[in-house]
């Protein structure tokens, strides 16, 4: 399954607007999302905190600032096919 990972704050108004793009994908295509919220940990916030959102598809930075509803799309589907192929492949190699 592929996952999509955003960082980011309560109260930032492009994380909204990255969270509703992303939500209205999950309605059409299947995938994973976990939400982190960069102010409960230090680390995170120093990392994150003149990056947000940051969003991650399958642990690859993808998004900053913005998420394009297309492109989202586009890279929602090139990692399903990928993830998709890889697990058949290794079916392959366990059988054979």
């Amino acid at each position: 399954m592929v996952m999509v990972e955003i960082y980011s704050r309560n109260g930032c108004c492009l994380c909204k607007e990255a969270k509703d793009v992303i939500n209205r994908v999950s309605k059409d295509m299947a995938f994973s999302f976990k939400e982190v919220d960069i102010s409960i940990n230090a680390e995170l916030s120093r990392r994150f905190e003149r990056d947000i959102p940051a969003v991650f598809i399958n642990g690859k930075k993808s998004f900053k600032f913005r998420v394009d509803e297309a492109e989202l799309r586009k890279r929602l589907r090139r990692e399903i096919i990928r993830s998709a192929l890889l697990k058949r492949c290794s079916k392959k190699i366990k059988t054979a």
